[in-house]
C-alpha cells in the first residue's frame, strides 16, 4: 500500500463505491474525478479515497468532500469537473448537495428513506417492551 505526503493537502473526497453506487457508475466517477485531479495538477491539494457504502443509496453515486462535511447526490463522471472546480472556488454544486454541515440543519428531501436504526438503538427499544 503507498504511504502519501499529505502534508499540502485541503480537500479529501470520499467516493462511495458500495453496491447501489458501483451499480450506478461510481467506478467511472471516481476515475474521472481523479483524471481531473491530475489533469490540473492538483494532486497534493486533493486526495480521493473510495469507501464502501455510506447509507446513502437512494442518492447514489454518493460522495463527500472534507473539510467542508457536504455530501453530493446522484453524482456521475460528467459531474467531475464541476466537482473540483467547486473545491477550488470554494462554491457548493447546490442542485448536487444531500447535507451540509456548515451551520446548516440536514434537509430530508420528500422521498428519502430514513435508513436503519442503529443496533443499540433497537436493542434500547426492545428492553423497555419487555
Amino acid at each position: 500500500m503507498a504511504t502519501w505526503n499529505l502534508s499540502e493537502t485541503q480537500h479529501h473526497i470520499l467516493i462511495c463505491n458500495g453496491s447501489s453506487c458501483n451499480k450506478a457508475g461510481a467506478e467511472e466517477l471516481t476515475q474521472s474525478i481523479r483524471n481531473e485531479i491530475a489533469a490540473k495538477g492538483l494532486d497534493t491539494l486533493i486526495h480521493t479515497s473510495r469507501t464502501l457504502c455510506n447509507g446513502r443509496c437512494q442518492d447514489k453515486c454518493v460522495l463527500i468532500t472534507y473539510p467542508d462535511g457536504n455530501w453530493y447526490k446522484e453524482m456521475s463522471s460528467e459531474d467531475a469537473p464541476r466537482l473540483i472546480e467547486s473545491l477550488i472556488t470554494g462554491n457548493e454544486i447546490e442542485d448536487k448537495i444531500s447535507h451540509s454541515y456548515n451551520g446548516k440543519c440536514f434537509e430530508r428531501t420528500e422521498g428519502t428513506v430514513k435508513g436503519i436504526e442503529k443496533e443499540g438503538e433497537i436493542v434500547k427499544r426492545v428492553s423497555k417492551q419487555l
